[in-house]
């Protein structure tokens, strides 16, 4: 088969994003500014007349002060969050959306995945749509990735027909250029951007674009699985991306504001790309990046649940912590990047609101359960309030069961893990929080650090495939 090569450049033309109402946004920033005022004053004037003025008074008014704005807090994050999901779950449930079905072009990056990439590509083949491509753009790979991909060119036996698969070998230069050129490449209107080593669902495609019928809606963000189970670390994993993420993403889908569009599966709208000017290689976290700045030009952004990606989560604590952080840099250069609307909420009250989210999740709400565990640690040991601290953990985990139960059963996903909810709390939560106020303070401090490549196993090695409904 004869080989062509292609140079692609990149079109950064904005187009005309949907219409923005920004008197209201203002007129939001006035209510819940004032709101926030007013509580503030009610509680500095309620409670200033019961202020022990002394040095050791004021110690523990404040301690006990934190630790109540910090339930608090934890309360409101959780029901908030657990509320809205149930909105969108249950609105999503019996709202019914007309068939639509436009060409798709699937972009598929990939830097040594020869493991795995046979294996995901296959798993493209088996989605229940009849008009799509898949395009591999191969990332300047050092292993068999070039080999394995090559193999695969040509018009493949899908499940509804021939699907046309095509391969861009370009010189190494990061995910987010590799993206690039396969959308540049792509002649469809819509694409869907994923990760080289995950895997779709058959109905992915079919649930996701029919969104697009509302032409305001620029992106349709997937739901990402654990695929590699049956491990401790990984199913701590697995129960996280559906208590901490993707319960996270249906109260934003709720909203119609998603704040990230997960790597393993996203798919877009191309005007809304063209827009943002597609992604850049200027933060480690690409996918928080061009999320933001497609918020930031007007376009709504849906959380789709149906549309799964099984994904290869790390089997080493080195391996987690080492993505965490990764993590948490990038969204920290992200919310730097677009720093303006943390400023000035009427520039774009909505993404006014998901930037100081992202920033209370990165930042705030990990420092503030690193010191009340240390807190509670102190108290115990030194004050003889040991049962105090324990049926403080109690609760904790029974909001943490809550949250589990609702999340297993909204998704059909394995019962079996509801009771990991226990140590989810105590023991995985803190160690990733240690690690992002780590990261935190090494992105302050300006400390250079490198991608870091996740090592594959591939598929066939991490156990039996989890169904979309459950396990199998």
């Amino acid at each position: 088969m004869s080989k062509q090569r292609y140079q692609i450049a990149l079109d950064n033309r904005e187009l005309k994003p949907p219409k923005r109402d920004v008197g209201s946004e203002k007129l939001r920033t006035i209510i819940v500014s004032g709101v926030i005022s007013l509580f503030l004053i009610i509680t500095i004037f309620l409670t200033l007349p019961l202020t022990v003025l002394s040095w050791s008074g004021l110690f523990v008014y404040s301690s006990i002060v934190s630790l109540v704005i910090f339930l608090f807090i934890l309360l409101i994050r959780y029901f908030a969050t657990l509320f809205m999901a149930y909105f969108y779950i249950t609105r999503y449930t019996v709202e019914e959306k007309s068939g639509y079905y436009p060409f798709v072009s699937i972009i598929v990056p990939v830097f040594n995945e020869g493991k795995v990439i046979r294996e995901s590509i296959q798993s493209l083949l088996e989605i229940n749509y009849s008009n799509y491509e898949i395009i591999i753009v191969n990332d300047g790979s050092s292993d068999d990735t070039a080999a394995v991909a090559d193999t695969l060119v040509g018009y493949q036996k899908g499940v509804s027909g021939l699907v046309k698969v095509s391969l861009i070998n370009k010189p190494n230069g990061g995910k987010a250029k590799a993206l690039n050129a396969g959308i540049q490449y792509s002649e469809a209107q819509f694409v869907l951007c994923m990760d080289g080593d995950s895997q779709l669902s058959e109905n992915t495609l079919k649930m996701a674009v029919r969104h697009f019928i509302d032409p305001a809606v620029g992106a349709v963000a997937g739901n990402v699985k654990v695929q590699n189970r049956k491990k401790i670390l990984t199913d701590l994993q697995a129960l996280e991306y559906l208590e901490g993420l993707n319960m996270a993403r249906s109260a934003q889908g709720f909203l119609q504001m998603v704040n990230i569009i997960p790597g393993p599966i996203g798919i877009f709208r191309k005007a809304a790309f063209k827009d943002a000017g597609f992604y850049s290689s200027d933060t480690f976290a690409e996918d928080a990046d061009v999320t933001l700045k497609i918020l930031a030009a007007g376009w709504k952004i849906i959380y789709e649940p149906n549309a799964i990606a099984f994904t290869e989560a790390p089997v080493t604590v080195y391996q987690l912590l080492k993505q965490r952080y990764r993590w948490t840099r990038g969204i920290l250069q992200a919310i730097r990047k677009h720093k303006k609307y943390l400023i000035n909420p009427t520039l774009n009250f909505n993404n006014s609101v998901i930037l100081w989210q992202m920033f209370y999740e990165a930042l705030i709400w990990p420092a503030m359960n690193i010191f009340v565990n240390l807190y509670f640690i102190v108290v115990a040991i030194f004050y003889g309030m040991s049962s105090f601290i324990f049926l403080w953990w109690i609760g904790i985990a029974v909001l943490d069961l809550m949250a589990a139960v609702y999340c297993v059963a909204a998704e059909k996903e394995e019962f079996r893990l509801v009771p990991y909810a226990i140590i989810y709390r105590m023991i995985f939560i803190l160690l990733i929080d240690v690690t992002k106020a780590m990261a935190t303070v090494e992105e302050f401090l300006g400390v250079s650090m490198t991608w870091g490549k996740l090592e594959r196993t591939g598929f066939a090695q991490s156990g039996s495939k989890v169904s979309p409904q459950g396990a199998k």
